[in-house]
Formats: structure tokens, sequence, C-alpha cells
């Protein structure tokens, strides 16, 4: 890459500390990010048995002051947020009139009328303009991504790294709650919440302070190591979650993605009405998972076989450090279930696969 090209991607406070420690950097949605340390397989292997630290300060966050109804914010995300409880996270989607997915997002309750939305870091700016196009009455949106710092500490040994730095009160944080804490005199928030499929929190603390808080966390815990985005894309594969702009976009719903348990039929939001007529006239197309018998697996953009017939496209796909054999996820049309045989197909590459239920690796939560 030209130096030229390199100098044009933006990126995170942390990243003249990820070139000191010998990261591999590669651009990431415009960013210049730590792809991976001392291996993808080795962070991954690591994060599942240990405890791992990302830099996920691409990532978009806004605050907002409003009532939920009357500023219609309850109306622009999919799930419903009036039973929120403050101090609760909860997933849900933005969607357009046609139900297609403008992008995927947390939404954190920090007041009665005060709201964190956490939203991919490529989205920000679309993200935005949605917001304040649909947002009504009055309130307060604040884009804060630029002064927002986000870690996130993910594994099983993540509680007791979180309880040297914060008590043990952060142990007792449920699944999607998080909690307010002091760090040396600033404000930290860390939410239970995780894209890895393990034990996890994600820690946000002001930009100015993430790099101390990222050498602060090797001093006080020798069993964590930084991870790249590499292993977090095969730890997020592992369990089924999706990737915005690749198995989740605006031209594909929440139906046809599989995620309706995030989608509150029952209330009023932007889309509904698209996505009750696709459910009136049948899903045209499904997101299905698969895995190969091989180490070999089907990439992003493969085509994807039934007998002769090209039925669908690759959204995701990698080698299972977990599983040991190539794993992935695409849009088909047609009716699929577990134990069907597929083939990918991409130039002169043939993979058989076998359609499977999700998560392709699971175990029980230890907190």
């Amino acid at each position: 890459m030209e130096t030229s090209d390199i100098e044009a991607l933006r990126k995170t406070p942390l990243c003249e500390t990820h070139i000191a420690m010998g990261a591999k950097m590669a651009p990431f949605g415009g960013w210049l990010m730590p792809i991976q340390y001392e291996g993808i397989l080795a962070e991954h292997a690591h994060t599942r048995r240990a405890v791992s630290v990302f830099d996920i300060c691409h990532m978009g966050e806004f605050r907002l002051e409003a009532d939920p109804v009357s500023s219609g914010l309850d109306r622009i995300v999919t799930q419903s947020i009036l039973s929120m409880p403050i101090g609760s996270c909860r997933y849900g989607f933005m969607l357009n009139e046609k139900g297609g997915v403008i992008d995927d997002l947390v939404v954190y309750r920090l007041g009665k009328a005060s709201w964190m939305l956490v939203v991919n870091a490529a989205t920000i700016a679309g993200d935005e303009a949605h917001l304040r196009a649909h947002l009504s009455g009055r309130y307060d949106l604040d884009n804060i991504s630029e002064e927002t710092g986000k870690l996130d500490i993910q594994g099983p040994r993540s509680p007791e790294t979180l309880e040297h730095l914060f008590g043990v009160s952060v142990k007792k944080l449920a699944y999607y709650t998080f909690g307010k804490f002091d760090l040396g005199g600033k404000d930290v928030i860390v939410s239970r919440t995780g894209y890895t499929g393990e034990v996890g929190y994600e820690v946000y603390i002001s930009a100015d302070s993430v790099t101390r808080l990222w050498k602060h966390l090797f001093e006080e815990d020798e069993r964590i190591k930084p991870a790249g985005l590499g292993c977090r894309d095969t730890l997020r594969l592992e369990m089924g979650y999706p990737l915005y702009g690749q198995d989740l976009d605006a031209d594909h719903t929440p139906l046809e993605a599989g995620f309706e348990r995030f989608v509150d039929l029952k209330k009023d939001f932007i889309g509904k009405a698209a996505l009750i007529r696709e459910r009136e006239e049948g899903i045209k197309e499904r997101l299905v998972c698969f895995g190969s018998d091989t180490r070999r697996s089907p990439r992003h953009g493969f085509a994807i076989f039934s007998g002769a017939s090209r039925i669908g496209t690759v959204t995701s796909g990698s080698f299972s450090p977990s599983l040991l054999t190539g794993i992935g996820m695409g849009y088909v049309s047609g009716s699929l279930k577990a134990g069907d045989k597929l083939l990918t197909k991409d130039k002169g590459t043939e993979i058989a696969v076998t359609v499977v239920n999700k998560p392709f690796y699971g175990k029980e939560r230890t907190v």
C-alpha cells in the first residue's frame, strides 16, 4: 500500500501503540487497524480460554437526551426501548421503509430520558443523518464518536481482569447491563456485552485516556493479551453473529437474516409495514449457516449451488480455529434445513458444504 493511501486512513488513538507492539496493520472500513499480533489462531484460542483485549475505538457512539416516545426514538429502533430499565442495553436494528437494515446497534439507557447508541464504524455518518431525519420535538443528539474510546475485554478470565480495575461490583453485572465506574478520576462505562460468544465486557472511556487504560491492562493482569480484528471475525462467525456490510445490509431485512427475535412487531417502527408484507407474501431469501468437512472454507462472494442451480451467495466464510473446519453464512433462495448438501464455487474453486444450525460453536456462559 502506498504511503499516501495509509495516511488517508483514519486511525484510533491506539494506532501508534499497536505499531510499537508489533501488530500487523491493515485497512478496515476506512481505518488503519490491527489485524493480528501473535497470529489469528493463537489470539482466537487465547480469547476462548483466557482473556484478550481489542481496540474497538473506531465504532460510533451517539449521546441522546430525549423522551423515547415524543422524540420518535422508539419508532427508529425495531426493539421496544420503553421497557428498558436504566442501566440496561438492548440490541436491535434501524431499518429503511423497505425493511432493509440501515445498521444494527446497541441502545444503552443511561437515564429516564438519556441514551447512548453504539453503531458500526462505517455507518456513523449515515446513521446520524437517519436519526436527525426521524427524530422530532425536543431532543439533543450529540455524536460523541471522536471523543469516545472503546476497548473490548473478552474471555472466560475477563471478570477477574475487570475486578482488578473496578472492584468486585463489575462481576455482578448481568448480561446486557452496564455500570458507571471511576478509574483514576475518569468516568468509565462498562457493559457486560461483546462480540465473541465468551464472557466479556465493553469499556467506554474518553479517547484521551484509552491509551493509558490499554497499557494499564497489561500491567494489571499478565494473562491478558492484545488481539486484532482477524480473530474477532473468526470468533463472531463461530457464534453466527452477523457483520454489517456482509451478513446485514440495506437490501436485506432482519427476517431474511433470521433475527426476528430482535424485532418487536407489537410496536410501531420504520419498516414495520414492509416486514409484515414480507412475512405474509413469503420470505424470498434466508441467511443460512454451513460447514465444510475439511479445513477449506468458502469466502465472501462465493456462489452457492444446490445441484446445478445457483441459489445464493456466501456473505461470510472462514476457517474455524475451534472446530478445525471451514464455516460460513450466506443468503439463499428456497427452503433449506440442517443436513442439506450444497456446493460453493468461485472460479476454479469448489467446496462442498452442509447446512447447519447456529451457533457453530457454543458453550454455557459462566457469568
